[in-house]
């Protein structure tokens, strides 16, 4: 009950923050378009896309300041990769210019705690003292600039909302640093070599801006393109509209005032100093979500380098069988003649047959054990996925030297056994699954056969390595793989078995079998279910490896 009213409150706050930061940004928009002069701003265009070189030469910049920041954040979490670090950043950064009151910042921490080991209380910390840091910086650098000018722009009060933003951050860190059930043994204070390169990111901003005002016919020397850049985000400080807008535009102009400009050349130098920010913000942030791997979403298709296969494990002694199972709900009418069909021995070993009564209702455990099967039934239906996983663990219990399961249905020929398991016990593969594609199939109706190409084909892409038949119902395990496999779902098992015996370096082989549509029961495939059931454990087993 609390909890239901906390996430409400919460909500109520969310919705509550962005319509006060589109109203702002309505606002703004209204107010810059009534003072902006629209031919100096075609003329500005008409300059940056003249000037090819410029625009490189301002992005290149930026985006050198990024990394200089990265670097930063690295000198005080050393166990951050820097493709994550420039990730976090443009990720805030990004979400900073869709989102208002600066309510993209907590994608930082949640970038690198969702992509990297970092835990949430070293990357919560570094990112405060950071944070602090670069307030700090770029305000110092503002006044070390132009202590008058620069007073007398940010005002009394943005003077004291950036000290309680840096006094907040200290007190912030020190208080993590205090509680002592949080790790934070990895995060150091930001030290002079941490200063230096947010200092040096500043200046290398402050080209952009630079660069804007040439295009809007301003000449700026370098320190006036400092404090234009300090000016400017000191002030987006306290920015309640998305990436400031508005609040950086007025910033700027009474910075460019200052230094003698005029308010319509200045009001275009920002607006393009801005919208190429906004333009690398999206872009970038929109890359970041995706790379470095994993991704923020996280994977979608297996890692490109996989573990090495495990070493061949022994087979077993001559005399250990291969167990073959049949998982089996309501096939009576099936599962007798199945049984029956089972080769006795195969590759000079006795088999063994389990049929796995999925909670039938009808007589199927019955008359699997008068076919001779041994027969476990559970009380209830629990799903095609839990009868795989029961079998393969009594197969890896009572120690045989390959497992293998078809369907009690008759789809798949129990006598072609044989083909499945001898590339297990010579040793040569350690998933073997059964291609009815590559074998012979006596019938398949036209809309099943169109959906198993195309899953197959998908099922090639995230696993990166052809896949003929990716949902087949016959296939086999060497014991270490029948050990090490996991079926995170119930339902099925075909995709998520495949993904994580790969993800775990084992040898996949594909053989050719016959197969002929079932003629008795119902399948247990709808693709609506399928689908919604199937593909979040493709997910969640992409993102366990």
């Amino acid at each position: 009950m609390l909890r239901s009213e906390v996430g409400r409150g919460l909500g109520a706050r969310w919705w509550t923050a962005l319509a006060v930061g589109l109203l702002a940004l309505v606002v703004a928009a209204v107010a810059v378009a009534a003072a902006v002069d629209v031919d100096a701003l075609r003329r500005a265009w008409a300059r940056a896309t003249g000037d090819p070189v410029g625009v490189v030469v301002a992005c290149a910049a930026f985006g050198l300041a990024f990394v200089l920041r990265a670097l930063a954040w690295r000198r005080v979490l050393p166990g951050l990769p820097l493709g994550q670090a420039l990730a976090g950043i443009h990720l805030a950064f990004g979400a900073n210019h869709v989102l208002p009151l600066r309510l993209g910042e907590p994608l930082r921490i949640l970038s690198v705690t969702r992509r990297t080991p970092v835990g949430l209380e070293a990357a919560t910390a570094s990112t405060v003292a950071l944070r602090a840091a670069d307030i700090a910086t770029v305000a110092g650098l503002g006044w070390l600039i132009a202590p008058r000018a620069f007073s007398r722009l940010v005002g009394g009060w943005a003077w004291l909302l950036a000290a309680a933003v840096l006094v907040a951050g200290i007190v912030a860190w020190l208080s993590l640093r205090r509680l002592s059930h949080l790790d934070l043994s990895q995060v150091r204070l930001p030290g002079p070599t941490a200063f230096v390169m947010t200092v040096a990111a500043w200046l290398l901003e402050a080209v952009l801006v630079w660069q804007c005002a040439r295009w809007a016919g301003i000449e700026l020397s370098a320190f006036d393109a400092v404090l234009v850049t300090t000016v400017a985000v000191s002030a987006q400080i306290a920015a309640i509209a998305p990436g400031g807008f508005g609040t950086y535009e007025a910033a700027s102009v009474a910075a460019y005032a200052m230094l003698g400009h005029g308010a319509r050349d200045a009001l275009v130098a920002a607006l393009a100093a801005h919208a190429l920010k906004t333009a690398w913000s999206l872009l970038v942030g929109a890359v970041a979500v995706w790379w470095p791997q994993p991704g923020l979403l996280g994977r979608f298709r297996l890692p490109a380098h996989l573990p090495p296969a495990p070493d061949p494990a022994p087979v077993g002694p001559i005399d250990a069988p291969v167990l073959l199972f049949m998982p089996a709900l309501n096939e009576e009418a099936t599962v007798g003649r199945c049984v029956d069909r089972v080769p006795s021995e195969v590759c000079g070993r006795r088999v063994e047959v389990l049929v796995v009564d999925d909670g039938s209702t009808d007589r199927t455990a019955e008359v699997a054990q008068a076919a001779g099967a041994t027969v476990e039934s559970f009380p209830s239906c629990r799903g095609l996925g839990a009868g795989v996983r029961y079998g393969l663990s009594v197969g890896v219990a009572n120690g045989a030297a390959a497992i293998a399961f078809c369907d009690a249905d008759e789809e798949y020929p129990p006598e072609e056994l044989e083909n499945l398991v001898a590339p297990i016990l010579a040793g040569e593969a350690d998933y073997v699954v059964g291609s009815r594609f590559a074998g012979t199939i006596e019938h398949m109706r036209p809309h099943r056969r169109f959906g198993n190409k195309v899953l197959s084909r998908l099922l090639s892409v995230v696993a990166r390595r052809r896949i003929d038949d990716g949902q087949t119902g016959y296939r086999a395990f060497s014991p270490a793989a029948a050990r090490a496999a996991e079926v995170v779902h119930d339902f099925n098992y075909a995709q998520v078995l495949t993904l994580d015996l790969l993800a775990k370096g084992f040898r996949y082989h594909e053989v050719p079998i016959s197969y002929r549509f079932r003629t008795n029961g119902e399948s247990f495939v709808k693709l609506g279910r399928y689908l919604r059931k199937v593909v979040p454990a493709v997910y969640r087993e992409l993102n366990a490896v």
